[in-house]
Formats: C-alpha cells, structure tokens, sequence
C-alpha cells in the first residue's frame, strides 16, 4: 500500500508522468544498455528493442500499477505483477537486478521530468518503484521455492529426442533430460525459455508452449519461424535459429516451466480460444483433460488462415473427441471446408453456459476480440485467462 504521504503526490502527478512514461522508459533503456551492454546481447530481446515494443510494455505496466495504488488501494495488483513475475522466473531474474534497473528508472524519470521533479514527487515515485519491485521479489522467490531452485537457477541442458515439421512454418522439438534424470513436472498450459547462442556470439532468449501432456517423459515445444512483418526489418532472431539449427541429438538451454496460464481444476464450464500458434498451450491443458477423463462442458475455438496452417489440427481433434462433453468449432480465413466456418470467430454462435472460465492465446488483435465479446456476453473479467510471448501490450491499450 502507498503511503498517506505519497498517495497525493503520485495522483496529481500521475497523468503528466503517463504522458511521459513513453520517453522515460526510452531514456531507460539507453541508459541501462550503455552501462550495461550485455544484457541487450544476452538476456532482452533485441527485436522488442529495436521495434519500441519492450518500451510501452514497461510504461503500460507501471502506469497499471501506480494508477490501482491510488485509485483502489484496497486492491492487490496481483493480476498486473503475476505474468511479470513468472516471465521474470523463466529468465532467471535475481533481486540485485532490481536495484540496477531501478538507479536507472528513477534516475531516466529525473532527465525526462527536469525540474519538475521536485524531492517530493521523486520520494513518491520512489516509493510506486519499489513496491512494485518488492511485490515481483516476493512472487518470484516463491515460485523458485516451488521449483525447489535457488534464485536465478533455472537453466537446464536438454537434449533434443526429436524434431517434426509440422508445417512449412513450424517445426515441433521434443526435450528430455540428459541421462535417466526425469524431466521437471508442469501444469497444463506452462511454457519454457529456450536460451540460443546467435552467430554474433549473443545470446537470445524466447518463450515457448509446452505442448505435451503433463506429466509425460518429454516435452515438447513447437516453434513458428517468425518472418519480417516490414521492409527492414529481420527474421525472428531464436525461431529462425531453431529451424535451422536445432536437430535429433543436440542440446540446449532451456528454463524450468513458468507461466500463469495454468488450467485451474475445477467443475466449470471450459472456453479454449486460440488462433494460430496460440494453439500450443490448449494442447497440454486438453491433454491433461482428456487423461484425467473430465466431464467439464468444453467449447475449443481455434481461428487460423488457412485449414494447412493449422498446426497439431488432427491432435486437437483426437483430443476433443476423447472428451464426452466437449465441441470443437473452427473458423478459416480462407478454406474452410464442411467442418469449419469462414472469416473471423464469432462467438455469439457458441452457448457458453454461465461461469465459464475462458483461456485465450494467440496475436493480441485476436484476444482483444475474444475478450471484449466475452465481456459483451456477460462474462466476468476474472474469469478471462490470457497469454502473451513478447512484451505484454495489453494493459497499454
């Protein structure tokens, strides 16, 4: 909770710091890469970087946080600090690097807001820092407590068992512990970091859905190249790696599972929605529903441009039919054959029966849809689960 003292200052100063959250959190990372080089090579995206995404996630996060602090303070910003904290985890974040981060914060707040940045207003912003700093420390350092790790000890060698082309886009790789050591538990829905040395010699991180059942020998995760969306701009950096590189055999550095998708065991009904890749966290989840023979009433959506870029599409379909209560609904932007429908998803066609819980995955225009329909039909925004890989834009729009 903000103090008394702080709570005024950082409500009249908060719509002028939001307006200039964008340039503070440029000045940030300027100046955090100039003294600090190798974390731009070795633990940030660099794409993020260089197309200004990783800047509004940061200011859409810290606006988030400062604005329930003074506008509810009777609330936990939980739902704003948990997927942090859990991207933090699969990276391995320790709590001296909040200290770095936050030197470099308040002091890119002082050379944007100039002499407006009177000691008052800085003790105050201080202060939003810090709680949102201490919150994620406190998070993290439970969820390494679960993962029965030290802090920041979350990287593993796995080798590579097998590697399938799903499509001409993505290529599944399944991962096993070396040895007989069994392979780290997972709940439904979890990813993992895959840490790669580029040619450059930098060291680049990405996400990835653990798309197996849980509780099985191996994972596995499927990778989509990511291809330049503008004149310009590079091939994803890790995907275009992996697709290259990664083969039967080799090893690599991956994370321990994180991620706050997780399927919540429970009696109500399910919406699965997802489009595109997205598909890969709906796979684990149904998996372990069809293991555990769950009468829940499922409706799996799944959006995709064409029936021959839908990835897993014959699994998914296994999986739903395994289930005595669950449908499965297709649309295809173009393609869609007698089982699918055209154009783009509309869910006023499914009867989501009341207390639905919903989990999406897939671009961020697709879950905003979702969303806002969802929300339109009456369902709880609690009830709302989603996931992101990338910066999380979604508290920024």
């Amino acid at each position: 909770m903000l103090s008394a003292q702080s709570t005024p200052v950082v409500r009249a100063t908060l719509p002028a710091v939001e307006t200039s959250l964008p340039a503070i959190a440029e000045r940030f990372y300027r100046r955090l890469f100039d003294e600090h080089p190798a974390l731009l090579r070795d633990l940030f995206n660099r794409a993020n970087q260089a197309n200004g995404s990783q800047r509004e996630a940061l200011a859409g996060s810290i606006a988030a946080f400062a604005r329930i602090l003074v506008e509810h303070p009777e609330e936990r910003p939980d739902a704003v600090l948990a997927r942090i904290a859990h991207k933090h985890v699969s990276l391995g974040i320790t709590p001296d690097q909040y200290t770095i981060v936050g030197r470099h914060l308040l002091g890119a707040v002082a050379e944007i807001l100039g002499e407006a940045l009177t000691p008052r207003v800085a003790a105050a912003w201080d202060e939003v820092y810090w709680l949102m700093a201490n919150a994620l420390i406190a998070m993290e350092a439970r969820l390494y407590t679960l993962a029965a790790v030290a802090g920041g000890d979350v990287w593993r060698a796995m080798e590579t068992a097998e590697r399938r082309e799903e499509s001409a886009d993505a290529v599944s790789l399944t991962l096993r512990s070396p040895g007989q050591e069994p392979t780290p538990p997972f709940l439904p829905g979890q990813y993992v970091s895959v840490r790669v040395e580029l040619p450059d010699g930098a060291h680049q991180v990405r996400q990835y859905s653990l798309c197996s059942a849980p509780g099985s020998k191996a994972w596995r995760i499927t990778v989509k190249r990511e291809r330049a969306t503008g004149a310009g701009a590079p091939d994803g950096e890790v995907s275009s790696w992996l697709h290259a590189h990664a083969r039967a055999g080799d090893t690599l550095d991956v994370s321990l599972p994180s991620g706050d998708l997780a399927l919540h065991d429970a009696d109500t009904p399910l919406l699965l929605a997802s489009a595109g890749i997205g598909v890969t966290p709906m796979l684990s989840m149904l998996h372990h529903l069809a293991l555990s023979s769950s009468a829940r009433r499922i409706h799996v959506v799944h959006a995709d441009r064409a029936p021959a870029h839908h990835i897993h599409r014959e699994e998914q379909a296994e999986l739903v039919s395994r289930l005595e209560n669950a449908s499965l609904h297709l649309w295809y932007e173009s393609g869609a054959g007698p089982e699918a429908s055209e154009g783009t998803v509309n869910l006023g066609r499914l009867p989501l029966p009341p207390r639905t819980d919903a989990y999406l995955c897939g671009p961020l225009p697709f879950m905003r849809a979702v969303r806002a329909g969802l929300l339109h039909g009456g369902l709880s925004a609690s009830a709302i689960h989603y996931e992101v890989f990338g910066p999380d834009l979604w508290q920024s729009r």
